[in-house]
């Protein structure tokens, strides 16, 4: 069944609650759904292999796109979703009961270009066409902000093309983008392709930018406290093991990313240190760069409170900070 068809059917026979399938398997595990994208930024969702849960059975939803994925949350089709940050906030602005419980990561974005000599520094890519994954992205904010810092116009330069991440490779090997930024593995898969090379990595534009939040349905969070601190505490101890473990980390992601795990691994090993993994607590500090910045860039001049949107209650008793 495809993403569109799971949403779709979402009300009637696909969804069924946890009693339900609790009652049907005959098992008091609760199943909790977690949607998110085939990225290094939402890697931890191989706890789903990795751990063994007492209380809860974790059954990760892949979408392709970030509106899928938003509307999924928004429509109560799964239970939590790694999600932008900005798709998060906008949806909490509009009213979806969520909180912003976890970071699924820290940097791991790229600004590719097409491996060609005509592209080696930012000022190359003045009347280029560069895809974005949303305009309610991290990426919209990182190209605007490294854009501007080198005197570019974002809107009267450049062309930002709304892209879904595993369509860019592809789009770029055709010609219709030079560019894109996007969260890896993306630019690693065509730079193996000999098709595009790395202009700037993320943490180089936004030092330790959280990209993506992990949030949860105020119901799971109200209702099940003690699966969802099991959940979060799976998640960081995935993360801890992915950095630990990088090699079988990467053997592990070809069954959620869909890449060759050898691209996997180059990534998680490089001296770039492109993404992390550690101090996956996020604070009000985060949500309000990521905020100032939605607001000077055009995206929201509506400032949602972090009080009513973000709860790292649960994370900081995973990281036995509480």
């Amino acid at each position: 069944m495809d993403r569109r068809s799971f949403i779709k059917n979402a009300a009637t026979v696909t969804i069924l609650t946890s009693s339900s399938v609790s009652s049907l398997f005959g098992s008091s595990k609760q199943e909790v759904k977690i949607g998110y994208l085939p990225i290094t930024d939402h890697l931890t969702v191989i706890a789903s292999s990795l751990e063994k849960y007492d209380n809860m059975v974790l059954k990760p939803i892949k979408f392709s796109s970030w509106p899928e994925l938003a509307e999924a949350l928004r429509a109560k089709a799964i239970d939590g979703a790694f999600a932008l940050t900005p798709i998060g906030l906008a949806l909490k602005k509009k009213g979806t009961p969520i909180k912003a419980v976890l970071a699924g990561h820290r940097n791991g974005s790229v600004i590719t270009v097409k491996n060609s000599n005509q592209f080696n520094n930012v000022k190359d890519l003045i009347g280029k066409n560069i895809a974005i994954p949303s305009r309610f992205s991290t990426h919209y904010l990182l190209i605007h902000k490294l854009l501007e810092e080198n005197g570019i116009n974002p809107n009267k330069d450049v062309r930002l093309i709304d892209m879904s991440p595993p369509e860019m490779v592809n789009a770029m090997s055709t010609g219709k983008i030079d560019a894109f930024v996007v969260a890896e593995p993306f630019g690693a898969q065509a730079n193996s392709q000999d098709i595009g090379k790395v202009l700037v990595y993320s943490k180089d534009v936004w030092q330790d930018h959280v990209c993506c939040t992990l949030n949860l349905r105020d119901e799971l969070i109200n209702n099940s406290p003690i699966v969802t601190q099991e959940l979060i505490n799976k998640f960081v101890s995935t993360a801890d093991f992915i950095g630990k473990n990088p090699k079988d980390a990467a053997k592990l992601s070809k069954r959620y990313l869909g890449q060759r795990p050898s691209i996997i691994e180059d990534i998680l090993l490089s001296e770039q240190e492109i993404v992390s993994y550690n101090d996956l607590v996020i604070s009000n500090s985060d949500l309000d760069s990521t905020q100032v910045l939605m607001k000077n860039y055009g995206v929201s001049d509506i400032i949602v409170d972090p009080k009513d949107y973000l709860d790292s209650s649960f994370a900081l008793k995973a990281y036995n900070k509480a």
